[in-house]
This record gives C-alpha cells, structure tokens and sequence, in this order.
C-alpha cells in the first residue's frame, strides 16, 4: 500500500483559550462510598488537567460539542467547539469509569450519560438553545437523575460502558458477562413491554423505571455451564477491554465486546451473547468462526481498557464493526484491522488489512469510521506524538491493493533539546532571557505546563534545608514573572578560594544547567500534554478533530509553502521548475549552525539599516566580510556551481521560488475588495487559535526557504552586481516581510489588556522581568490563565476564521501587507497599517520591531512618534512627530506610496492641508497623553505659522497655561506679555498668580513688573485669601501681605463703597491693605475653629496673622493706625464691642445697597491679641480646658486661670492689655511669696513653681525667696501706682498680714503705702489687731506731718488737716488694750503726749463755752422723751418694712409664701396661739 503525505495537523492548547470554569457539583445519594473515594491520593503520573477521555458529539444543528474527563475522572467537561459559548463543567463524587458519552433529547436538549466507580448510572440533562449548550437549566427541570446499579461493585474495577441511546447502556463486567440498563418501555396502552429471557439471563432487576439485566459470556452453544453456577470459573482473558455499539441515534441494539484472550462477542438483547469469535495474534492466521467450547488460549491483551472496536449501522439496519488487533512484535506495522458485518445473530468477516508502515512501533489511541465517505481514520501516539492516518474502506478483498494510507503528521517544529538551546546562545543577550524567550514562543508549552513545571521546580527547592532565596518565598502575579524570577535565583556568583577572581565561567555554566532543567521539566510535561485520546469528525466545517490531554488539533491542507517544504524533509523528487529550491536547500543544511547564525544576523542588520548603497553591493561587502566560501565544506562550493550551471533558466526558477515563499495561493489572490471587519461573523475562539497556528506554521516554513534563498545570494555575491536590480530588491522586501512575520508568529501577548510601563522601575531590574512586562504576559490573576500569541490577538482583531486553515492563514497573510512589498527600500500603505494597528492594540514593543525593519518614512516615523508617545517618552516623541510637519502644505513633497501610507494612518485618511493644521493635531495628540511640554512646544510651532485671518486666542491660552502647568513661569510671563489679546491676559493671569502661589514660587511671583496688570493681580489674590481655606498651604493672605508691602501700601482704606454680598461681585472690588489683609485672616481662621484637635494649629496661624497686621499698622502713622472692613454675621459676637461707622455717618449717607463697616483699631488688635494669646497658653498646660467651655470665657477670668497656674508674666501682660483687674492676682503672687519664705522647698518641688525658673528671675541673686520678694516688687512698680490708688500693695499688705500677723511685711511695701496711703496703712494694721505697727505708723505719720508743716508754710486751712478720727480710733485702741508690752506703752504714751494732750489743752475752752451757752438741765426730760418716741417709731417702721407683704427685690417677688402655718406675723396674738414667730431673712 503506498503512503501519501497530504496534510499536516494544526493544534491549539485548550488551557491557552480560556480560564477554567467552576465546577458544578453533581448530587449523589453514596455520600459515604464517595467520601472514601476522596481520601485516595490521585496517580502522580498526570496532571489534573490533563483529560483522560474524549469524544464528541454533533447536535442536530451541526453544533460540535467536546466531551473530556478531566482531574482522574472526578470533572467531566463540555466544550462547545462551534460557537463561544463558556465551558461547562461537573464534578462527580467518585472517579468515572470508561467511557461517557452524549446522546440527544430530541432536539431539545442532551443527556449525558455516565457510569461512577461507585456503582452509580448518572443522566445529566444540559438544555440547548439554538443548537449551543444553555446552562443553568430552569428551575423546575430536573436536570440530573442518578441510579444506583445493584451489579456493580463498588470496587470500580474492570468495568466498562457503551452508551446507546439516553435510556440504554450496556455495560462489560469483570469477569466477561454484560450488564444491560434500559427504562422500561410503554405500548400504545401504557403497558409495559417486556423482553422475553431465555434460560442465557443469569437474572433481571427492576427498581421504578429502571431493569438490569445480566447476561453470560457463555454462547448458546454450551446452556449447561449456566445450570451448574459453581462449574463457572471466569479467567483473566475472559475481561472485556474493549466494548462498542452503534452511537446513537441507532436502530441496532446489538452490542460488540473484545476481551483479553483475543475473542469478539456479539450480544443482543434478548439473547446475550450469541456469538464468539477468536481472532488471531497476526494477520496471515486463518479467522474461524466457532462456539466457545473452541476457544484455544491466546496472548492476553493488556487489562486497561483500550479503543479497539468501532461500530456503525449499515444503511439495510444491519451492523459494521472494526476490529483493530495490536502486533507489538510484528516488523511491518503497528496491527492489522478486520471488518465484519453484523446481520441479527450472525458475523461475517468481509476482509482484513494491515496498519500502515508508518505505525510501526506506535500505538493506536482511536479510530474512527466516516459512514459518508467510507473512510476510517486513526490516530497513533508515535513517541508522544499525534499521528494521523487515513484509507478507505472496501467491503471486499478484490480492491485491497488499490488502498493508499494517507498519513497527516505535524509540521517540523524545533524542540528545546541542548543542541538547540546551544544554538540559542550563540545569538546576542542574555543567557535567561534567551532561554526565558524561547520557553514563551507560543505552541512550545502550554501555560498549564509553564505553571506545573514552575511550581515543581519551588517545591524541589523548598523541600532542601533553608534558608530560601527569596524568590522561591515571593507570590507573584503571573506564571511568566514567576519563571523569570525564580529559575537561576539559587545559583550564586563565587570566587576562586585561592586567587579571589570571580569564577564567572562556573557561574553560566550553573545557570545555564539550571536553565535546561526547568526546560527538561517542561517537555517532560509537555509530552504528557501532547499524548493522543481520540480521534472524531466534527463536521463539515472542522472536518477530522485530534483531540489530545490538553490539545486540540485540526486536519488542515498544505499550501504551497509547507507542501514543498515536506517534500524537501522526506527528500521527495520535485518539479524542474522547483530545481533551484531544493539546490539552496541543500546548501543551507550542510552550512555548520554558527554560520548561518552569522549570516542572519547580516542579513538582519542590512534591513534594518537605511539602504545608501545598491543591495547587491552590501550582499557582496558581507559575504567578503564573513569570508563566507572560506567556511564552506571541502567540495560543496564546486557541486552547487555546478547544479547552478544545470539549471537552464534561473529566472524563472528564482521567480518560483520567490513567489513560493512571498505569494498567495490563488484563491486568496482572486478576492477583491477589503475585509469589512464589522459585518465578520462569530468565530469560535479555538477555531482562530488554529487559525494562528497554521499562521505560524507556513511563516516559519517560508522563512527557512528564503534564509535559504539569502544563503544562495551570500554564495553569488561577485555576481550579483550582474543580476536585475529590480529582482534584488524584490528578494530584500520578501525576506523582510517574511523576517517580521517570523518575529510576530513568535511573540506572546498575554491578556488583551495592556499593562502599563513602569517608568520608575529601578534600574537594577532583572532584565527578564522587564522584558517578560513588555511581552504582556502578566495580568495579575491567580490560577491558570489564557497565554495567547500575538498572532491569535491580530487573527481575533481582523476576524480570520470562518474559512478552512489554509484560506484564513493565507487571508491574514494577504491583510497584513507585509509580503506585497517589492523593494525594502520603501514602505507600503499596508505595511504601514500593520504597525499601526499593533500599536493600537497595545502591543508596543511588537510595533517597534516592526517598526525597525522599515524605512523611516514619514508615516513609519509618524507612528513612531505616536508609539513613543504612548510609552512616555515625550521628548523623542516630539522630535519625531515634528520632523513630519514638512510633509504638508506644499505640492509633491512626498512620492506616492509614502503619501498614501502616510494618510491612512492620519484622521480622516486623508493628508493635512498645512503644517499648522498638522502641528494642531500634534499638540491634541500630546494633550491626550498629558504631555504638556509638547503640547506648549507644537502649539507655539502652530502660532508662528497660523494663517494671518486666524484667531489664536486658545492658541496663546494653551501656551500660557502648560508653561504654568510646566513652572516655566518666566517663559509664561513673557507669553502673557507678548500676546495681543488683552482680555486672555487678564483672564490668564490668575492662573499664572495662583499656580505660582501654589508651587511656592511667591518671590518670583514678587520679582515680576507685571506692568499695567497689578491691578488684575491684586484682584486675584484679594479673592483667593477671602474664599480659600486659611489652614491650607498657599497661604494667600500672607502672599497679599507680602505684595502690599512690596509696593510700600502699609494701609489704605476701602475704595468709596464696599462690596455687597449679592449681585454686586461682579463690580469691581476694594483694594485690601496689608494689615487689612492679615486681620481678615485672623478673623477666618477664627471662625474655622471647631474642631478642640485643631485648635493649637489654628490658633498659631490666628496670632501670627494678629501680630503681622499689627507689625504693618504700627509702621504706619499712629494717628491712621486703623481699618475699615464691613460689619458681617460674625462681627457682631465679638467678645468686645468696637466703635462702627454708623454712629458717625448717618444712615441714610449709604449708597443703596451697602452694608455698615466698623473700624479696627491697632489696640483692638492688641486685645484680640492677647485674649488669643491667653487662652492658647490655658489650652497648652491643660488641653482638657477645650472640653470646658474655655473660649468662652470672659478675660476676668482668663485672668484669673493664669494666675491660678502661676503664669504670672502673661496674666499681668493679659489682664493690662486687657484692662482686667490684677487684685486677686497680686494677692495670689504675695500668698506664693509667704509660702516661699515658710517652706521653700516644698514651693520649689511643685509643678506651678516655673515663675521661679524663667531666664530674667533666675539670674537674680539670692535664694529663691529673695527673688520671690524681688519679683513681687517689681511687678508692683511697674502695674501699680496712682492710677490704679496703689490697690494692688494693699492688697499685696492683707495677704501678707492675713497670712501671718506676727510677721513684718517687707520694708519696701511698707514705704510704698506710708508714702502714699498712710492713713489705709494705720486702718490695716488697726484691723488686723497690730497695735504696735499702728502706732508706730501713727507717731511716723505725725511726724512727716508736723515736718511738712515746718518746711511748707500751710496756705490754706486744709493743708494742716490730720486723720483725726483715726489718730483717736488708735489712741483709743491703746486705752482698751491690756498688757502692752514696753514698745507699745512707749508708743501709746508719745502718741497720747504728741496728739491727745495738745488737743485737750485746745478744746477745753470750747467745751465750757458750749455748757454754758447750749445745755440747760432742765430740759433734760424733754431730751428724754422725744428721744424715746424717735427710737419707738424706727423701730416699729422697720418692721413693718420686714413684713411678708413688702416686696424689697426680684430675688423674693413673694415673700408671703415662705410664711408657715405655726408662724406668727403680729405683734401680739390674742385669739391663736403659735409655735414662733415668722422673721424675714432676706428681703
């Protein structure tokens, strides 16, 4: 049989297309067999992802479904292949066994029906909805029913089950018998029909709905075994491997088993098994059909089941099956097949034919027969490798020769063995990058493999002694980062123990092995990934569908490339025409490896480059370079001269091989017209994924032919320069376009979501991590996710797919553009487009590359501008996008194709007019990514071309505001000044005021003429300092303080009306001095205190704002040392009431609709001052003082709690400011002073004793009690005095006599008071009962008296007046005292000679004059009387005044009520007798 090679197989990992889904849990009643099932630990040989089995199924919409068995056969999964609909899976209690399958539910839905280990038959209803699986099902369905089989075991062992229908299953038992599950079936009556059981069933089971029936291996030849049970011994062979019927929809119930021993048994359901026929171990045996009886022993087939049955219902209701017999120790081929035909009860084997050759050493996963074609199909694992081959079939022996295998294999792709990776290295990189780079290629692994291989490779370094790298501790966001990160983080660079040089050399050498075994790992994996399941024919539109454990592959037809290409690998005669193709490839594969790397770095560098010489002359300027003949195989330079030489037309044959590698195939040629990406329909995502593959399949074939092709030119370089220039440069652009495709197929893109660059990232960064970042392979979600290629992104973004592979892979080639160039020395409008729409998608680094493999030509550096843009590099950007400005505005400036490449890629398509239309649009695109320099930089480009009749009004803005925005201030300045619209200026020079405000820029903002604008600037900060919030930085307030006084404006008064709160903003408003400016904040800052945390801060700023406006008045003339501002809601609660306009100007002299104002003076400020001052100072040593109602409290008494903390210097500074009343200060300083000369020590040790401790009393000398005193007295001197009547000494003299009468009061205070107060000095001390200092203070006063009187002449009566009454209140005091002691005896007795003696000797002559002139004795009793009356009647009226029914005050509006009932109010009570009398104790 001759083998035909005619397709190739195209495969797409399924982890790579979507996420997996969240399992449904299936219910079952064996809760307690299934929880035993979970405690078994799963075989380590696969992973859970990895599916066990696969089939498929097709709707009757054509609808192709993928059944798989997943995680040991715990998940069933449903995959929809023809649409996109999500993935379903359930999750079974206990493993399932072979095989599930899906049968149809007429129309409307699918059952799928499957067999657990634990006996349990499961029916799992999934509606459908137009043809796709629709889940979750409603409600009221019940979409899962479970049945328990009572002939299962529930080992699970041994048994396998073909499904026939959704109410029938056959299922093969462990010692050869069958069990057979059907629904009981109703007639026409709603009877149950049963089947007739001859003495061949061992037994039936009904349970509702359900029957068992159980039949024998045994024929019907030998009934007697089945009449004597204990005769029966099952053997090993009699295991069934292998069980097929007809899939369903089918008639045939018949049911085809193959056991272990080689025997073929057909049952039926009413006679079990009716026929059982020995197949043989080789082809060349003769097949009988006998009764059991004959059955001779045979070498046992493996125990696990295995596909190697496949039945199909004939068109006249009768049967096919194919039998496939493994030949592992025949030489020719893998097995043989046999076809039989299945009528009733009988088996006729129609012919036998052998496996192809191919299979040799292979084995067979699955086959399949195509009932519409006649064809069978198989699939071989060939060493982990898929393996496809097709025959028709015959039903006779006649034709057997005429039969042709048609082998489908896939396309060479290379494999990371060491030989390779050592290639890899010899390019330019790093090592893991290199390495990194290659394990992420799309198609090489699988992300389920990638994240399998990274976590075993953690776990092998984890389970070593620590301490860990950090690396293998660290979560990471994607699989990629992972890798880059943690391969190679144990390998460390070392030194030579002896000389101490790094050893460098053992450094790569350990990497590079820690690099190959992670990769060793991941083909290890990977293998197991690409292991075959099943074979099935998913329609018209897929055709024949390998399924693999993560794979899905697709049979596709070879286009030209790839057709040659095989033809070149399986060394296959060619064409004439295709002479020269086989010629350089021959010649490249005898060119050593490094060679060819050298070469194609050439070549590569040579397109990238800008071409200044002819292409033929730069081939040949390389090839002398690289002395490429020098390095050529002893006797290769004279067999290719010479197969050059028999080649008669080598045009034609280069056009061949030039069309083959950059042409299409004609029917991709023939269409017309643009794809309309809009009007695509809906492509299954597996369907593009495949798409892409076969993509990167011929790219990569059509790349090898036409390095192959430059391997040709490297050899003829001395003759090139004889060659046409114009095929050259042909030649150059495929190789090119091919090179670019080549990099495209070969880039990963990750999740379609761009992540942005970091453009801080350190610059220590690994350079794996940041290259892998570029890549887009990072998404940050956990678990297994999608690893698209950037091939499938673009094949998804133009909507390739609905066409067969070859058509859709060539239709995107067509798209793309990049194989219709015919010289590299331009670039084509598609060519262009393509890097445009990469960089649209996002894929930046991709955009770049392609970007560097194309001429810089307008549009080519136009998007180079945008891609650089977009990454942030704004100044290459700029430089960019401006040197295409020259493009427009004038007349044949660029030639066609740049032209048109340039004006597909710009809005509209279509070219600007002028250069300012152009540099607009440049500076929108900056605008759009937040580039401000450039924005300004192509806006003022546009300015200084703008057309004359053009307004640039928004131009000159734009440009003023990103040089604020930028804090180029002295450059928007100058814009701000050289503008002609003087209304932008006014409207943009707030912004520039407040920007420079807000980035601290005040002194320049102060350096500025700003010349015929002050006015607009000094509106704009008189704005913000009376809206903008006072505690946030800037601070405008001091900003308009600073620029008064930088233009010597101290203080100003309002302009002639103030501004109202309502309509009247618009006019113009008043112009706020310095200190006007300050108070206003003191006063803002005063109303935002609310908040007790804030109050320290607030407070601070609040007083320096006081202290700043009082600084600017003071520098202003005393007489003018005041500010008008308007009288608002919060000025009329201020703690003092000051003097306002209105009690000077009438009324009735305001303009309509203008408030009141008052006037601030600078000791209204000093006030304001110092209450804020006090109270913050109460608030610093007690904070809880903000909880106690302290802000509100009167300056009396913040007075008053300074002194009670002893902060004696502000409560003196407070209360004058304030003019409070010091009396109970002072006497609360003069009780410290005697406590401190008592018990100094004690005073000292307190917390209040600080006022001791300040820097001016402490450097007093003496003891503290010294500068106790000290301190007092100078306090007196400098607070008290005649306008205060010296009442703070007074007080300051009780305290210390209150405190301790025997003690002297200081001498100084002494003085002070006789200086000044006598007479209060002699009454306190009278008070005090201190008779001694009384009279010594007496005769002292009495002396300065009668010295006084010597010295001064008296000029009046009064100047010799004394205290009398006093002088005899102490005179009399020392009559009534007893037991004087001898200074006061000496005392009293001066005073008495010095005042009582002279003034008797005086008086006597009046006093007998008065007796003798005004006293008569007998008028005595009238004296007597009238005396007596006067006194009666006082009496009487006072206490009628103190009656109950006079109201005296307020306070007692009702003094009748506090009369009790056993109270008396008369005088006298005749009638009633009572307790007591009533007496009034208050008025």
């Amino acid at each position: 049989m001759t083998l035909i090679n005619c397709a190739i197989l195209v495969a797409t990992h399924l982890s790579s297309l979507a996420p997996s889904p969240q399992p449904v849990p299936v219910p079952t009643t064996q809760n307690e067999i299934s929880d035993s099932y979970s405690e078994k630990s799963p075989p380590s040989t696969t992973l859970p992802e990895h599916a066990s089995y696969a089939t498929q199924f097709l709707t009757p919409l054509n609808t192709t479904l993928l059944l798989r068995v997943l995680h040991y056969g715990r998940i069933l999964e449903l995959v929809s292949l023809s649409s996109e609909t999500p993935t379903l899976r359930f999750d079974f209690a206990s493993p399932l066994l072979p095989h599930p399958a899906i049968a149809d539910y007429n129309g409307n839905g699918l059952w799928i029906v499957a067999l657990s280990s634990n006996g349990s038959l499961y029916r799992i209803l999934v509606p459908l909805r137009d043809g796709i699986p629709s889940w979750p099902p409603p409600s009221h369905v019940q979409w899962c029913h479970e049945h328990v089989l009572q002939a299962v075991s529930h080992q699970g062992e041994g048994f396998s089950i073909a499904i026939q229908n959704a109410s029938c299953a056959a299922i093969s038992m462990p010692d050869g018998s069958l069990l057979r599950v059907e629904r009981d079936m109703k007639d026409e009556d709603g009877r149950t029909v049963s089947p007739t059981y001859s003495f061949r069933v061992i037994y039936t089971w009904s349970l509702g709905r359900w029957r068992e029936t159980k039949y024998s291996n045994r024929s019907l030849l030998n009934p007697l075994a089945y009449l004597l049970p204990a005769m029966k011994r099952p053997t090993e062979g009699d295991a069934v491997v292998s069980i097929a019927c007809c899939p369903p929809p089918s008639d045939v119930a018949n049911a085809c088993t193959l056991s272990r021993d080689r025997t073929l048994r057909l049952w039926t359901p009413g006679g079990g098994c009716v026929v059982a026929i020995p197949l043989p171990a080789i082809a060349s045996e003769k097949t009988l059909v006998r009764d059991a009886t004959s059955l001779r022993p045979a070498i046992l087939l493996p125990p696990e089941p295995q596909k190697l049955l496949h039945a199909w219902h004939g068109s006249r209701g009768d049967m096919y099956v194919l039998v496939f017999i493994p030949t592992e120790s025949a030489s020719t081929s893998g097995g043989f097949f046999q076809l039989y035909l299945n009528k009733e009860t009988s088996m006729r084997l129609l012919y036998t034919f052998e496996a192809s050759p191919e299979s040799l050493h292979c084995h067979l996963q699955d086959f399949i027969v195509d009932g519409r074609m006649q064809t069978l199909h198989t699939v071989w694992d060939c060493q982990g490798q898929s393996m496809l081959h097709d025959i028709t079939l015959i039903y006779d022996e006649s034709s057997i020769e005429d039969q042709e295998w048609r082998i489908t294999r896939y396309s060479p792709e290379p494999e990371l063995t060491p030989a390779y990776i050592d290639e890899l290295l010899l390019s330019s990189g790093s090592l893991a990058g290199k390495l990194f780079e290659a394990i992420m290629r799309p198609g090489m692994f699988s992300s389920l493999t990638l994240q399998t291989a990274v976590e075993q490779y953690t776990d092998a370094h984890r389970s070593l002694p620590p301490p860990y790298p950090p690396q293998i501790l660290t979560t990471y966001a994607s699989v990629g980062e992972q890798i880059a990160a943690v391969v190679g983080c144990t390998v460390r660079l070392t030194r030579d123990p002896r000389t101490g040089a790094l050893q460098y050399s053992k450094y790569w050498s350990a990497l590079k092995r820690d690099w190959e075994g992670f990769i060793a790992r991941c083909r290890e994996i990977e293998r197991g990934a690409r292991w075959p399941l099943a074979i099935c024919l998913g329609g018209s539109d897929h055709g024949t569908i390998v399924v693999e454990r993560e794979r899905i592959a697709l049979v596709a037809t070879n286009d030209s490339a790839l057709e040659y290409h095989r033809k070149l690998q399986d060394s296959e005669p060619l064409d004439p025409i295709a002479a020269l193709l086989e010629l350089i490839w021959t010649l490249r594969s005898r060119i050593d490896p490094r060679t060819m790397h050298i070469l194609e770095s050439r070549l590569v560098d040579i397109v990238h480059q800008e071409a200044a010489f002819p292409f033929a002359d730069i081939i040949q300027d390389q090839a002398q370079r690289m002395e490429f003949k020098d390095k050529l195989d002893e006797g290769l330079e004279d067999w290719v001269t010479g197969r050059l030489q028999g080649i008669e037309d080598l045009n034609s044959c280069l056009r061949f091989v030039i069309d083959l590698i950059g042409g299409l195939d004609l029917e991709v040629k023939e269409e017309n017209g643009d794809l309309d990406l809009s009007r695509m329909p809906s492509v299954p995502e597996w369907k593009q994924a495949l798409t892409a593959s076969y993509t990167s399949a011929t790219v990569h074939v059509r790349y090898e032919l036409c390095l192959s092709l430059m391997t040709l030119l490297f050899f003829l370089a001395d003759e090139l320069p004889l060659w046409n220039p114009n095929l050259l440069a042909e030649i150059s652009a495929v190789f090119r376009g091919v090179a670019m495709l080549r990099y495209v197929v070969r880039q990963p893109a990750g999740d379609t979501i761009t992540p942005s660059l970091d453009a801080s990232a350190s610059a220590g960064e690994d350079e794996v991590v940041s290259q892998m970042r570029n890549m887009q392979v990072s998404n940050g979600r956990s678990g297994i996710f999608p690893l698209h290629s950037l091939i499938h992104r673009l094949v998804v973004q133009y909507g390739i797919g609905t066409d067969p592979l070859p058509a859709s892979a060539q239709k995107f080639l067509d798209v793309s553009g990049l194989l219709q160039s015919t010289s590299a020395a331009r670039a084509t409008q598609v060519e262009v487009q393509f890097c445009e729409n990469l960089r649209l998608l996002g894929y930046r680094e991709a955009a770049r590359e392609m970007l560097a493999w194309l001429p810089r030509a307008p549009g080519v550096t136009y998007i180079l501008g945008r891609l650089w843009l977009d990454e942030g590099r704004y100044d290459d950007a700029a430089s960019a996008l401006g040197s295409v400005a020259g493009s427009f505005g004038l007349q044949d400036v660029l030639i066609e194709d740049d032209e048109k490449a340039l004006a597909s890629i710009l809005p509209g398509g279509q070219l600007f007019n002028s250069e300012f239309d152009y540099y607009l649009h440049a500076a929108s695109l900056s605008k759009t990514v937040g580039a401000v320099s450039q924005e300004v930089f192509f806006t003022q480009r546009a300015v200084s071309v703008a057309p004359p009749d053009v307004d640039t009004t928004t131009l000159w803005h734009v440009i003023i505001r990103g040089l604020t925005d930028l804090g180029l201030y002295e450059d928007a300045y100058a814009a701000l000044v050289s503008t002609p619209y003087n209304r932008l200026k006014r409207e943009c020079i707030s912004q520039l005021v407040y920007r420079m405000c807000e980035e601290n820029a005040v002194e320049r903002l102060m350096s500025f003429n700003f010349a015929g604008l002050a006015d607009e600037v000094e509106d704009a900060l008189s704005f913000k300092a009376r809206n903008a919030d006072p505690r946030i930085r800037p601070f405008y307030s001091r900003i308009l303080y600073s620029w008064h006084v930088s233009r010597g404006d101290y203080r100003n008064g309002e302009r002639s009306h103030l501004r109202s709160r309502s309509s009247q903003a618009s006019q113009q408003g008043s112009i706020f001095t310095a200190a006007l400016t300050m108070y206003q904040r003191a006063r803002k800052l005063a109303n935002l205190i609310g908040d007790p945390s804030n109050f320290t801060s607030l407070t601070e700023l609040q007083l320096e704002a006081y202290v700043t406006s009082m600084n600017a008045l003071a520098l202003t003339d005393q007489k003018s040392a005041w500010i008008v501002l308007p009288v608002t809601a919060e000025t009329e609660h201020e703690p003092r009431k000051r003097r306002k306009l209105s009690r000077h100007i009438p009324e009735d002299k305001y303009t309509v609709g203008k408030r009141d104002a008052e006037i601030v003076e600078l000791a209204d400020m000093q006030y304001e001052y110092s209450l804020l001052s006090a109270r913050l100072e109460l608030i610093r040593r007690d904070p809880t003082l903000l909880t106690g109602g302290v802000l509100l409290l009167s300056p009396s008494s913040i007075v008053s709690r300074l002194t009670q903390v002893n902060l004696f210097d502000m409560a003196m500074s407070t209360a004058r400011s304030l003019d409070v009343d010091m009396t109970d200060l002072f006497g609360r300083l003069t009780t410290q002073c005697l406590r401190l000369s008592h018990n100094p020590d004690v005073v000292i040790a307190e917390d209040t004793s600080d006022w001791l401790l300040t820097d001016k009393v402490s450097s007093w000398p003496g003891t503290p009690v010294n500068r106790g005193w000290r301190y007092l007295r100078q306090s007196l001197e400098r607070h008290d005095g005649a306008e205060t009547d010296y009442k703070y000494s007074k007080i300051a003299l009780e305290t210390i006599l209150g405190f301790d009468r025997s003690s002297p009061p200081p001498p100084w205070l002494i003085q002070s008071l006789e200086a000044q107060h006598p007479e209060y000095l002699i009454r306190t001390c009278l008070r005090y009962d201190n008779l001694e200092y009384a009279l010594d203070h007496t005769l002292s006063f009495m002396r300065w008296s009668n010295e006084r009187m010597v010295q001064e002449q008296p000029k009046t009566a009064s100047a010799t007046w004394l205290p009398y009454t006093l002088i005899d209140q102490v005179l009399l005091a020392a009559d009534s005292q007893e037991g004087l002691t001898s200074r006061e005896e000496i005392l009293r007795k001066e005073n008495y000679h010095r005042i009582v003696v002279p003034f008797v000797s005086i008086m006597s002559p009046f006093r007998k004059s008065f007796m003798k002139n005004w006293y008569a004795i007998e008028a005595t009793p009238i004296f007597a009387v009238v005396g007596l009356a006067v006194v009666g009647c006082g009496w009487y009226l006072t206490r009628l005044a103190r009656g109950p029914t006079v109201v005296w005050t307020k306070e007692n509006p009702t003094p009748w009520n506090d009369v009790k009932q056993n109270e008396n109010i008369k005088l006298l009570a005749v009638n009633h007798q009572f307790e007591k009398g009533w007496e009034r104790r208050k008025l």
